[in-house]
């Protein structure tokens, strides 16, 4: 039979009561302190960053930067996507640089301050994210560990990559996702809905974070007794929100006429791209990525990963177990589609990541109980794996100038080349010339500001084992010949082709014949330990030196 409290004798009463409380007051969580201290360390974090990344400003483009910048250029001129600048990224983040072109300029600068401002964004965000979750502590480790993680050459953080514009609305939505489910008001669905519908416009792997959310959704309003209606409505409301930007790009597409080009590139050739590498050569590659993704950073990977663990031995992270470990398995997919797993694909999963790294050190001070010394110790380890972590990279932050961090980065892609090949090429034409870049170096249209004979911008899908591959090839040329460009581009380097065994060779035949008959070379770089470059007639008579060349060619005179 049990007995209650009162009928106890007073001493064990109070004896008892004493040992709850005792308990009680073990497992409560850390005492935080002043939020606007919070906010204050949180913003010499972002400075911190801000600074490196406005030290590096002037980095040339690399090609998926000049992609972006060509078509937010041609936006701003009033020529949408998919009609001289065929991809098949969805055109979200043609329309983000559109906009940061128009802000800061149209040069590298002007988009690395862009990117800043997005990245200073989604590091307030995976704060306020973490914080919500787990508290203060947790929030300003988590932002930190965003800031710093997304800004490692590692992930290529200093491009500003379409994974970049990706997570800012998502972390954004996932932060709406759960004041929608504590609220129950449909507004705070269809906005949640909105963002996770941006980030999937933005690239196509942020729907694996409207999946996430709309799951959630349904695990969460599906607790018992369910108000049926009311789910149907919500969940309603949500997928209207995420539906909208998709549907908004379509009805534009269909009105500029590109509908049909739009959907081969964004999906029908997507398809193949994102089915070319098999899970047996998928796994393989990942392995080979993944520990360079880590380099520099191990430490905060190893604490981030005491966070996961977190989730069984810390009753604040049990709470919350469910909604983590979905937001960092989806964050894991969204790296996954086509199983190239290129270093910039794993700035998707760095929000989940630098929550994980929040939750472990502020579990971990929670479990120290109340010495102040010991309470220290999971902070200390922080910083000190965040310390090591800039230090191992501080000649790229501190040292280097732009374009030896390119060199560093990219090794000899002609990213450095491509701006005074455009330089020369822009003080030869008019404003309404038209070239062609014949490999896959977008950023020469950009530095140039001059339109694109070709709508293929890269060449890589003439490469790919696909089966558009020998079609694509031969309208290359087709528009190349109908349009008879000025100036025609040669590059030749093979990280901007990607050739393989089984590559349909026609385009370099076609190439060799139609300059040899129509065009005659004005200028070339010769890509070595330095850059050679010759141009005039000193390059029609140059022998280069390396195998890795850029050559420009000009129309001869009828």
């Amino acid at each position: 039979m049990r007995v209650s409290g009162q009928e106890q004798v007073p001493v064990c009463g109070a004896m008892k009561k004493s040992k709850k409380s005792r308990d009680k007051k073990s497992e409560a969580p850390a005492p935080s302190f002043s939020p606007y201290w919070g906010y204050a360390l949180l913003l010499l974090v972002i400075l911190f960053f801000a600074l490196i990344r406005i030290r590096l400003r002037d980095m040339p483009l690399e090609r998926d930067e000049g992609e972006y910048a060509y078509a937010g250029q041609l936006i701003l001129q009033g020529i949408p996507p998919y009609q001289l600048a065929y991809n098949m990224k969805l055109p979200g983040t043609y329309a983000a640089y559109a906009v940061i072109l128009s802000v800061f300029g149209q040069t590298p600068a002007g988009i690395h301050y862009g990117l800043l401002l997005v990245n200073a964004a989604t590091t307030l965000l995976v704060f306020l994210l973490a914080a919500r979750l787990f508290g203060q502590l947790a929030g300003l480790v988590a932002g930190a560990s965003y800031a710093l993680l997304s800004t490692s050459q590692a992930v290529l953080g200093f491009a500003g990559h379409a994974t970049h514009f990706v997570v800012l609305p998502a972390v954004a939505g996932v932060l709406l996702l759960l004041r929608a489910i504590e609220s129950k008001r449909g507004w705070i669905f269809f906005c949640c809905g909105l963002l996770m519908g941006l980030a999937f416009v933005m690239k196509q792997p942020g729907v694996l974070f409207g999946f996430f959310a709309g799951l959630y959704i349904l695990k969460s309003e599906s607790q018992p007794p369910v108000d049926y209606s009311g789910l149907a409505r919500r969940v309603g409301w949500f997928s209207l929100g995420a539906l909208l930007p998709f549907a908004v790009t379509c009805l534009l597409m269909l009105r500029a006429g590109l509908f049909r080009k739009f959907w081969f590139w964004t999906f029908s050739y997507a398809s193949q791209y994102g089915t070319n590498v098999s899970l047996r050569d998928g796994i393989h590659i990942f392995w080979m990525a993944f520990p360079e993704i880590l380099t520099s950073s191990l430490f905060l990977w190893i604490i981030a990963g005491v966070g996961l663990t977190a989730l069984w031995w810390n009753r604040a992270a049990r709470a919350q177990a469910a909604f983590v470990g979905w937001f960092l398995l989806f964050s894991f997919l969204a790296v996954c589609p086509g199983l190239y797993f290129r270093q910039h694909y794993f700035i998707l999963m760095l929000p989940a990541v630098a929550l994980l790294v929040g939750l472990a050190v502020s579990a971990a001070t929670d479990s120290l109980g109340h010495n102040v010394f010991l309470r220290a110790v999971p902070v200390l380890v922080f910083l000190a794996a965040s310390v090591y972590a800039i230090a191992d990279q501080h000649e790229f932050f501190f040292a280097m100038d732009p374009v030896t961090a390119c060199r560093e980065t990219y090794g000899t892609n002609p990213f450095p080349e491509a701006i005074k090949i455009a330089d020369y090429i822009k003080s030869q034409t008019t404003d309404g010339a038209r070239i062609a870049v014949v490999g896959s170096e977008p950023e020469i249209y950009f530095y140039s500001r001059r339109h694109s004979a070709t709508g293929y911008i890269y060449t890589y899908p003439l490469m790919e084992p696909q089966k558009y591959a020998s079609t694509m090839q031969r309208e290359m040329t087709s528009e190349i010949e109908g349009t008879r460009p000025e100036f025609l581009v040669f590059v030749d380097v093979p990280f901007s082709w990607l050739v393989r065994p089984q590559s349909d060779a026609y385009i370099f035949t076609w190439a060799e014949t139609y300059l040899h008959d129509q065009y005659e070379r004005v200028g070339i770089a010769d890509i070595g330990r330095t850059t050679e470059y010759r141009w005039g007639d000193e390059a029609k008579t140059y022998h280069p030196l390396s195998s890795w060349t850029v050559s420009v060619f000009k129309r001869r005179a009828p």
